[in-house]
Order: structure tokens, then sequence, then C-alpha cells
């Protein structure tokens, strides 16, 4: 039987804002199953920001996607053909196979998945990379104690919103920084926030100045640019900021007119002494069987709430992404691609 596969590539490099002109679709046959190897079938593609930085040719934590490659993504797949006795066919599979229906793989880097721990989606969100972001960054470097403030940027997407609420169950007061006023009543009425801001409103700088009347403790960066110029005086002395993402920058082609602000930055970390921390997931993998433990109980106990929004269609992975990149999602963004 002849399979076709449908991809999506890296077409060519965006200066700035990426654009469906920077995507190609495209189709070829998936070679027959050697000895070791499974056939997969992506159910569920996972779109997040760190994938703007791979269309880039610019040295970063990880190699980028070439010209003419899969755009890269993990995926929740099912095994449709197994040459290997360690998958058979039905089992569900994390797997880094990128936006594409089907990967020959060979077994590496392949999660198998328990549909008992949680709906197959999840896995790419609350219990997958942006919950473990979530959970290692505020635990490990903001570390919140009891009745400190945790404020949050991009609070409703699905690394903030975990953070939000993993400070609340760790005592902490939980402030979220979201775009909209719909997306801050959902993080105070739905996920228990203490206090939502929203950076578009006017006021934004007051208003989040009001919403944190004994400064932050611990502020888990996402964003960067207006919003951070916000926090940076809010800082208490000792604050920790776990920093995760940059998404304000990410299609940037040039540093942002006005004055050097670098010197103002290292001044407030000298005299409050702020602990700065960039951090990927990975550097905390030793964590992930806690993260398993914790956030599935959580989850099934309800303490933790978690919400998708979904994509029909892999043809509409770009135009997602490229939304995604402006705040059009809500929530944890993914592509039902079968």
């Amino acid at each position: 039987m002849t399979v076709v596969n449908r991809r999506i590539v890296l077409a060519a490099r965006p200066h700035g804002e990426p654009k469906p002109e920077h995507f190609r679709l495209e189709e070829n046959r998936v070679n027959a199953l050697r000895d070791g190897e499974v056939l997969l079938r992506t159910r569920f593609l996972s779109l997040d920001p760190y994938m703007r930085g791979r269309m880039s040719a610019a040295k970063s934590y990880a190699k980028p996607v070439e010209i003419g490659e899969v755009m890269v993504g993990q995926t929740v797949s099912a095994v449709e053909a197994s040459h290997n006795p360690a998958f058979a066919v039905g089992d569900l599979v994390l797997s880094p196979a990128g936006w594409q229906d089907y990967l020959v793989s060979d077994g590496r880097g392949l999660h198998k998945l328990d549909p008992a721990d949680g709906p197959p989606s999840a896995f790419l969100g609350a219990l997958g990379m942006p919950g473990m972001t979530a959970y290692a960054g505020l635990l490990e470097i903001g570390r919140p104690q009891s009745g400190e403030t945790v404020v949050v940027a991009a609070a409703a997407g699905p690394v903030g919103s975990m953070v939000g609420q993993i400070a609340r169950i760790k005592g902490a007061r939980a402030v979220g920084i979201a775009g909209g006023p719909e997306k801050c009543a959902y993080l105070t009425e739905t996920l228990g926030f203490d206090a939502a801001v929203d950076h578009r409103a006017p006021d934004f700088s007051e208003a989040l100045a009001r919403a944190c009347p004994d400064g932050i403790d611990v502020y888990f960066e996402n964003v960067g640019g207006a919003v951070f110029d916000a926090v940076l005086p809010l800082l208490n002395d000792f604050a920790r900021v776990p920093v995760c993402g940059l998404v304000s920058g990410y299609n940037m082609s040039e540093l942002p007119p006005g004055p050097d602000r670098s010197g103002l930055l290292m001044r407030n970390v000298l005299t409050k002494r702020l602990t700065l921390r960039g951090f990927i997931v990975w550097d905390f993998a030793d964590l992930h069987e806690a993260f398993l433990r914790d956030v599935g109980g959580w989850l099934k106990a309800g303490r933790v709430k978690a919400r998708e929004d979904v994509v029909e269609g892999l043809e509409n992975a770009p135009g997602a992404f490229i939304g995604m990149l402006k705040g059009a999602n809500f929530g944890k963004l993914v592509v039902k691609v079968s």
C-alpha cells in the first residue's frame, strides 16, 4: 500500500513577522518499513513560540530548521504499522514528528503514552513541555514562598496559566498579565488567580502596581518588552526572574529605537540583588517524573485546569502559528491533524 505524506516545510527564512509564503505544503511517498521501524500517523501537533526561533539561522540553543526541511514540532502520534517489538499498532506515542501526517521512526525518541493519565492532546500542554516548563522554572528558579507575590506574563497561555496555578498551590499570591478582558476574566474566575491585568490597557503600568501593592517577589518572564518595563520597578529586593521566553521580540529584525536601557536593568540587578536566569526545559529533565506525578495528580483532583485552542487540519498550521505570535490563541494551541 502506498502512503502519501503531507508535510509543511520551511520555504524561506522570515525577516520579521512570518507570513504564509514562508511555509510550503508538500507531498511525498512514505518508504516501506524496515526491521526495527514503525510508521506513525500524527493525531495532534503542538504549536509553540520557540518555533519562530528555529526558523532563523541565528545561533541559538538548538539547530535551525533548514530551508526545505519539515517544520519542527512535537506530536501525539498513533502507531499505524510496526516492525519494532517495542511498539504495537494502536500505541500512542509522544514524537518529534513535526508538521506532517506521517513519520517513519526507528523508535528512538518516542515515549509511549498511557491514555489513563489524561487525554492525548494534554501531553502537548499541561502534561507536556509547556507544563514541565512552568513547573521546573517556577519551582527551581522562582522558588515561591507562602505569602509572596508571583507575577506571570502571557498568563492565559499554556505555560503562564500553569505558573499561576502552581504558585497558588504553593501558597503564593498569583497575578497574571494577559491581553484583553476575556483572558483576564478567565484567569481570576476559572483558574483562581488573585488578580489579572490587561497589558493592552492604557493604564497598564499603574494597574499592575495596584495589583501588586507589596511589590513582586517572582516574575516569570514569557514576553519581555513593554511588559518587563512595567514589572522592573516593582521587583522587590532578592526577587527571582525565571526567563522562559521573550515573545514580544521574536519577530524583531533589529533593536527597538530609543535609549540603551541595559544600564537601568543592571542597576536594578545590583541594587535589588535580583536573580535573572534564562532556562530551557531540558535543563531540568531530572524533574520529569516528579512533574508527571504532581501535575498529573493536580489535574485529576481539579486543582489545576488547562484550556486548549484546537485548530482542525494540518494545512491550517501556518496561519494558526502566525496568529499565535500575535496573541490570537486562547490556551494551548494544537492542530488536530487526524
